[in-house]
């Protein structure tokens, strides 16, 4: 144990001769105000005390102090009159209480010191705190000052940091001394103040009322002082007590002293968006780009998307050309794809009353209304015209193996032009369409054909190959394999099949296979057999599978054409090689414009990561795993002929972050911050699909309730299977027009979007209730199932 003429052991220890300060340095002096004397602790004190805060008179014991038990003592007892009052004997190191960092709670500190003896122990103690778990000692001074009995303590930041406000103040405060507030034995009533000391809020509402307002002013006009003393907003330890110190200079304003027990810089300030960041949030993107994105994968998806849905918001007049012209609808934070709340209609106007009264919106609408009311007539057949000139262009395209890389390259570029054409006609169709409450899905054709094809023994990786339209159920992606749903499938009748014969009842046909080995003929993307050379034509004995990727995925479109309000559902390959199973799997009933274009939106984005493989492929197995970190113009050049970026090599994939919240600004930096709600949690949502049930929360993993509400953060498509099994569905975020929230319509299953932090709201197990009408979630002590 560490006497007190030892510091820290032999090395520490000075040469004879050598200078050492005083045993004990009152605070009042101006060599107590240096940190690397009298440590951090005891320095702020000393500038706040010269500066005339109200800081209880002590001394400090400065690092490698002489060996001056004399003076020691004598300055104990000045302090505690003869041991008569009580004294606290807290750590006082250069390393806590910093700018960078404040060790809060990592030294030692002593309260209720009587006697000499005692006070001995505690210096000892504290000075024994300076050895590390890692084995350092750490410098470290020691702090004495008088023990106050405060009838209220607590700790104050002079800034907010749990939301970054330097406007706002933070007061936590309990009966008695700061000292259970620190270390968790008491949780305080919190007090938020305007930096003039007017209270904002408290909680909890229902608090004993500790703190006075007069009480809270004086507390704001002492934050103000130390952060002119200090240069910025203080950490502050406080006390209101009566009881007399000797020597103190209490802020004698009020029916009883403030004390400052400790004042040092706030660490950890939480990022603040600057004034006027936008509102931004995964909403309805999130449905179509749910995993996070490589920098290629962002090129080749996202900024079609924000370019389509540009366009949609400029026809429509639902933004300023001006803003529309310099802010992105569509961009990513950290690889996740995230939309403009605002600017989609997803959040309400920041001042509602302020949007009521301005004339600009309803003058911009009404300047749109002709063209929006010509174009709404029109929309059906423009979405026919462009679902057929797509399939069109995608029978042309060549095996991917086949096109030289300038072709290659060509094909990307169709592929991203199509895709802003495709987004701007899918966001008007879903804005100026009306659907029917049950129509037609694509997520609903794609689980029936995922159902048979499973129950005619095709690998899920080859599902998408005999029928297309199971892509509906994936997002896409340049790095792996996709993933379908798991589970038992709906039945047909559930998801819009014509016939009512579930794919368990249908003659079941062996699927044909090619002898591997067999040399394969040049092929186009599943042009009409009508329609292509003989040459080009595949025959029957050819095997789907190794079938060019465009190939897989477009249908043949019908000899009629599509109607003009609607477009056929895919069939999944030319009827010479497809088996009679495979044919019922196919036909599917026709879907709306809007579903059509999303559908074809996926299969595009399908195209372009074949024919984005292949010229990894060419590129070696060395480089094949980078090229997601490509950006489209590199890889554009490079299919040119220009060579691979020299830094290539060096370029991390996007780092593993958590998904975006629900709704955020971005700070300096691009730092996230989850905008805050002052919802209650009920009420909060909006009702998607009618009807009400009560139910237990499951999240999607372990066994299933038999009551099962799914909460989840987003309307995922893979989710589509357990639909049928579910008591209710609630998401964080998605849209009314989403596939699983059509889908629910279909199934008359409740469900409620815009849940405000739902997951963690309800958390597995717990009952609630769902309203499908109102936007209702409520947790409820009742189990079991209603509706």
């Amino acid at each position: 144990m560490t006497t007190l003429d030892e510091r820290h052991g032999e090395g520490a220890r000075e040469a004879a001769g050598a200078y050492r300060p005083d045993a004990a340095v009152p605070l009042d002096q101006l060599t107590a105000t240096e940190p690397l004397f009298a440590g951090s602790k005891a320095a702020n004190l000393a500038r706040a005390a010269r500066a005339g805060l109200p800081v209880l008179p002590g001394f400090v014991i400065p690092e490698g102090a002489g060996d001056d038990p004399a003076t020691l003592r004598r300055a104990w007892r000045d302090l505690s009159d003869s041991g008569a009052l009580p004294l606290v004997v807290r750590s006082s190191s250069p390393q806590e209480d910093t700018e960078l960092s404040s060790l809060a709670g990592q030294f030692a500190s002593v309260l209720d010191v009587r006697g000499w003896s005692a006070f001995a122990t505690a210096v000892r103690t504290v000075l024994d705190s300076a050895h590390r778990p890692d084995g350092s000692i750490a410098p470290m001074a020691v702090l004495v000052q008088p023990m106050l009995r405060a009838r209220v303590g607590g700790v104050m930041f002079g800034a907010d940091p749990v939301e970054g406000r330097a406007d706002r103040m933070l007061v936590s405060a309990v009966r008695g001394g700061p000292d259970t507030l620190v270390s968790g034995e008491q949780a305080g009533t919190n007090y938020w103040l305007s930096r003039r000391g007017r209270l904002l809020r408290t909680e909890p509402p229902t608090a004993d009322t500790l703190l006075t307002r007069s009480e809270l002013r004086r507390l704001a006009r002492l934050a103000r002082r130390a952060r002119q003393v200090f240069g910025g907003p203080q950490d502050i330890e406080f006390g209101f007590a009566g009881d007399e110190v000797a020597g103190g200079n209490p802020n004698r304003v009020g029916a009883e002293p403030l004390w400052l027990f400790q004042s040092r810089p706030i660490t950890a300030m939480a990022a603040r968006p600057s004034r006027g960041a936008r509102l931004l949030g995964p909403g309805p993107v999130a449905e179509t780009l749910p995993e996070q994105l490589q920098p290629l994968e962002e090129d080749l998806w996202v900024a079609p998307m924000a370019r389509g849905l540009t366009a949609a918001l400029d026809i429509a007049g639902s933004a300023p050309r001006r803003l529309l012209r310099t802010v992105p609808v569509v961009t990513t934070v950290g690889g996740w794809a995230a939309a403009d709340l605002r600017l989609l209609g997803a959040a309400p106007p920041r001042h509602r009353w302020l949007a009521l009264l301005n004339p600009a919106p309803g003058a911009r609408r009404l300047g749109a209304a002709w063209r929006v009311g010509r174009l709404t007539a029109a929309l059906p057949g423009l979405a026919a015209d462009l679902v057929a000139d797509v399939d069109r262009r995608l029978a042309r395209i060549p095996a991917p193996g086949e096109l030289p890389g300038p072709d290659l390259a060509a094909e990307l570029r169709w592929t991203r032009a199509v895709l802003v054409s495709l987004h701007a006609q899918e966001a008007l169709a879903g804005a100026l369409l009306h659907e029917p409450p049950k129509s037609r899905t694509a997520a609903g054709a794609a689980l029936t054909a995922l159902a048979e094809t499973r129950a005619l023994g095709i690998p899920d990786e080859r599902a998408a190959v005999v029928a297309p339209v199971v892509l509906a159920l994936t997002a896409p992606n340049l790095r792996g394999r996709r993933r379908l749903p798991q589970g038992p499938m709906p039945g047909s009748g559930n998801t819009g099949d014509t016939g009512n014969t579930s794919p368990a009842q249908r003659p079941v046909a062996p699927a044909e296979r090619r002898i591997p080995g067999t040399p394969t003929e040049r092929r186009t993307l599943n042009a009409p057999p009508q329609q292509q050379t003989p040459a080009a034509r595949p025959s029957r004995e050819s095997d789907p599978g190794d079938r060019t990727p465009g190939a897989a995925l477009v249908p043949t479109p019908a000899s009629n054409g599509p109607s003009p309000t609607s477009t056929s559902a895919p069939t999944s390959a030319p009827a010479s090689h497809r088996s009679p199973a495979l044919l019922t799997a196919s036909r599917s009933p026709a879907l709306p414009p809007r579903e059509s274009l999303r559908l074809r939106i996926r299969w595009v984005q399908e195209v372009q990561v074949r024919l984005v493989r292949e010229a990894a492929r060419r590129l070696g197995p060395a480089t094949a795993d980078r090229v997601s970190l490509l950006r489209w113009p590199e890889l554009a050049a490079v299919l040119d002929g220009e060579p691979l970026p020299a830094d290539l090599h060096a370029r991390v994939p996007q780092a593993e972050s958590p998904p975006l919240p629900d709704a955020f600004r971005l700070a300096h930096g691009g730092t996230v911050v989850a905008e805050r709600t002052g919802g209650n949690g009920a009420g909060d949502g909006r009702g998607v699909s009618g009807g009400r049930a009560v139910g237990t929360v499951w999240n999607g993993t372990g066994p299933r309730p038999t009551d099962a509400v799914l909460v989840v953060r987003t309307l995922d498509p893979a989710l589509a299977p357990l639909l049928p099994q579910l008591t209710g569905l609630v998401a964080q975020t998605g849209s009314p027009l989403s596939h699983l929230a059509v889908l629910a319509r279909e199934f008359g299953l409740p469900a409620v979007v815009g849940a405000t932090d739902a997951v963690r709201r309800f958390p597995p197990g717990s009952h609630i209730t769902v309203d499908g009408t109102t936007g209702d979630v409520k947790t409820d002590v009742r189990t079991g199932d209603a509706r």
